[in-house]
This record gives structure tokens, C-alpha cells and sequence, in this order.
């Protein structure tokens, strides 16, 4: 039995991906003759998955379920991670986390995700919607220039966009904003504590369940105040990004959420992680993602799919602060057996995942020592092999192709000698 070996991915298009060949997607499912991929030129291609989430699973090129061979194999697994993550099924086959590339065109939901325990009440309350009791954080990692929304902005900026734009303004009733004004200027207010939580949330709220009679003509004026061009200071960072998300979203609430959110733009190898309870949208670009394991989401704009506005309110954090505070800090991947110069390690304050980007020029080595739990890697760019075993096994890959990799197994990368070699690597150990 390998303990490295190819695996069929699968392909989602929901109407937010990129077009035929201009997304990733459509891109790696060419490259690597995806089976029973056939291209549309005009069609969105939003998603690529890789794991063995019940709805979409992969298969090995035989043909047989990625979940069910390793239920047979339970080594691939690991001990440690079979036991730590028994009750998500890993006996079963089923790995913690799911990794995807998305492909981002239109803007998705303002949206965020529930920790366990909300996760769980909402699961047993409306088992249609929330489908299991898990929670979904999640990291992006840029594989062009990427933009999200994510976070609440600092107090004071929002103070500012409050008191620049009348139309944001209105929204919110005045005994709300005297108090979150008077929050903002307290210097002696901890941004995260309870009084600064309290009045970013009323805000929020305000916000986020205006009647569309209210909201709907202040959006109009905004838009035309905007496309004359007469911006003040403080909302200049906004101007761009409502206009952009009012054109593919006219008349929608969410479009006030660029007031309200962090907007930032990674270049490719940065990362940010979303915690549960974090607000957030993509809003542009091409990303490798990982997750926890479940659907769990929670939307309350810029969607035509249901929208749960009260849990959504209550289920925030309310740390504001500044978009920095969502990025991963890029580690070096490295073992006390061996250090991989040219890997960088992702590893977000989870248990259930952790990514790896090795980026090998042309003609370069890399090792990668063993690690304690299974991974799921996809070649991004370039071509080369990996090797690994007593017996020198290998196998040749290229733009596109996916790989398991068992746990325990130490892999050598070698990039092809006239073209380099970018690998994105999930995995999870059990520490």
C-alpha cells in the first residue's frame, strides 16, 4: 500500500467564481486532466475541494472514496490523530480539515462562523440550515493579490466614517452614536473590553437590521455622492470599495460594511486566519483556504442565500482592531531532523490544520521530515516530483495535481531542472 499517492479532486461553480480560464480553478482542473472535467469558457468556477467532506469527496484514481481507503488504512491517519480527533469521525476516515482553492470574482457573504458551542445549539435547533455541530475557522493564503473584508476597523476609525458620511449616519440612532462617540474618544475604554464590545455591537445592530425603507434611499445617495466624486478624508478607503460591492449587490445593507470592516489586500504567500466570531467577506482574487471540517455559516448581506441577521449579531466578537491583527505571521517549517529553506509554515491557534508553501526554484531540493498526521498537498505553480521511502518511491507532478501524504512520511521535493515548483500542503497533527 502507498503512503503517498494522487487523488481526484472536485470542482464547485457557484455564480461569485471567476470565469473559464481566468480562475485558478478551471485553471488546475485543465492542467491536471481533472476526469469528466469538461471547460465552459463562460461559466463560474468558484471552488476546488480537496478532502473528504461528505457532500463533495475526493477519490483516488481508482476510483474508491479518499474517506473510505483511509478508514481501511488507518495508519495513513496516525494514532495521535485518530484518537484526538475521533469524535469528527477520523475513525471513519473523515480528516479535520478541508482544503480548497477559491477563485473570487464577485464578492461573497458578510458572513462568520460559530464557535462549538453556538455551533452545537444552532445544529439542534435548525439542523436544515446549520447541518453539524462544528465549528469553521478558517485561513486564506493569496495566490494573486487578494482583497477581504475582515474584522471590525479600530473605534476611532469608525468614529470617523460615522461622522464623515451622513448617509452611514442615519442609520444608527443618535442615542447609539453619542454613546459609541463617547466610547471611541475614552482613552481610558479597552478597545476589546466590555463598554467598547457593547457599543461597536449596538452600532452593528443598528446597522445590520435598518428597515430597507431607511437604508435603501441613504445607499442612493451614497452611491451618487460617490460617483460625483465628493469624498471626505476619513471615508476615501471606503469610496472604491461601495461602489464596487453596490454594482454587484444594488440596494443591499451589506455595501454599509465596508464602513464597518477591515478592507486589505494580500499579495501572494500572505495569510490571514478567521477565527469564529470574526466578520468577514471575500471580496477579490485567488486563494488557497483551509477550514475546519463543517457548513456551519452564518450570512447577513450581500447574498441572495438565507440570511440570519439576529445570529449573526450575537454571535461577533467585537474586537476591533486594526487588519494586521488577522495575519499569519510566516514561520520557517522546519523539525528537529531538518530545516526545508525554501517551505514557510501557516499555523493559525487551531488544532485542526496547519498549511505549508514550498516554493522551489528551478532544479532545487527540499526535504520535508515526517509529519505526525496525515496532509493533502496541490501543486500551484511549476512541475517536479516527490519522493519518499527505504524503496526511493516516486512520483512525478505538475500544475494542478493532488496528493495525499500519510502520516510519518518524510517527502524529498525536487522542482524540474527548467521550471520551478510551488506546493500548498495542509495537514494536521495531534500536539
Amino acid at each position: 500500500m502507498a503512503a503517498v499517492f494522487k487523488i481526484i479532486p472536485t470542482t464547485q461553480q457557484y455564480d461569485w467564481g471567476k470565469i473559464g480560464l481566468s480562475s485558478k480553478v478551471a485553471q488546475y482542473a485543465v492542467a491536471c486532466k481533472l476526469p469528466d472535467f469538461t471547460l465552459d469558457a463562460n461559466a463560474p468556477y468558484a471552488e476546488l475541494w480537496m478532502g473528504t467532506h461528505h457532500t463533495s469527496p475526493s477519490r483516488l484514481l481508482s476510483g474508491e472514496k479518499l474517506s473510505e481507503h483511509l478508514a481501511a488504512h488507518p495508519e495513513l491517519m496516525g494514532a495521535r490523530v485518530l484518537e484526538r480527533f475521533k469524535d469528527a469521525g477520523a475513525k471513519e476516515g473523515n480528516l479535520p480539515f478541508l482544503f480548497k482553492v477559491l477563485a473570487i470574482e464577485k464578492a461573497l457573504s458578510i458572513q462568520t462562523h460559530p464557535d462549538k458551542e453556538m455551533a452545537e445549539r444552532l445544529h439542534k435547533e435548525r439542523p436544515d440550515v446549520y447541518k453539524d455541530s462544528n465549528h469553521k475557522p478558517e485561513m486564506a493564503l493569496a495566490l494573486t493579490p487578494f482583497q477581504a473584508m475582515c474584522g471590525f476597523v479600530p473605534l476611532a476609525q469608525l468614529a470617523a466614517r460615522l461622522r464623515a458620511a451622513p448617509e452611514f449616519a442615519a442609520l444608527v440612532p443618535s442615542a447609539i452614536a453619542s454613546q459609541f462617540f463617547s466610547v471611541a474618544a475614552d482613552a481610558s475604554v479597552e478597545p476589546t473590553g466590555p463598554h467598547a464590545k457593547a457599543a461597536l455591537k449596538d452600532v452593528f445592530a443598528a446597522v445590520m437590521t435598518a428597515d430597507a425603507a431607511l437604508f435603501q434611499p441613504q445607499l442612493e445617495k451614497l452611491v451618487k455622492r460617490y460617483e460625483a466624486g465628493d469624498v471626505r478624508d476619513a471615508e476615501k478607503d471606503v469610496r472604491e470599495l461601495a461602489l464596487r460591492l453596490h454594482g454587484q449587490f444594488p440596494g443591499d445593507i451589506g455595501v454599509f460594511c465596508a464602513f464597518m470592516l477591515n478592507h486589505l489586500t494580500l499579495n501572494p504567500g500572505e495569510a490571514i486566519f478567521l477565527a469564529a466570531g470574526e466578520p468577514h467577506a471575500y471580496v477579490s482574487g485567488d486563494i488557497v483556504e483551509c477550514m475546519a471540517t463543517s457548513d456551519n455559516v452564518i450570512r447577513a448581506g450581500l447574498t441572495p442565500k438565507l440570511r440570519d441577521v439576529p445570529n449573526l449579531v450575537a454571535g461577533l466578537t467585537y474586537n476591533a482592531a486594526p487588519a494586521s491583527k488577522h495575519l499569519v505571521a510566516p514561520l520557517p517549517f522546519s523539525r528537529p531532523a531538518a530545516a526545508a529553506t525554501h517551505s514557510t509554515l501557516y499555523d493559525p491557534p487551531i488544532p485542526e490544520f496547519a498549511v505549508v508553501r514550498a516554493a522551489l526554484p528551478a532544479g532545487a531540493r527540499e526535504t520535508h521530515p515526517p509529519v505526525d498526521g496525515p496532509s493533502i498537498a496541490i501543486v500551484t505553480e511549476g512541475r517536479g516530483a516527490v519522493s519518499w521511502g527505504a524503496q526511493g518511491e516516486r512520483l512525478e507532478v505538475a500544475e494542478g495535481e493532488v496528493l495525499f501524504v500519510g502520516a510519518g512520511v518524510g517527502l524529498e521535493i525536487e522542482a524540474a531542472q527548467r521550471e520551478g515548483l510551488v506546493i500548498h500542503r495542509a495537514f494536521v497533527e495531534a500536539k
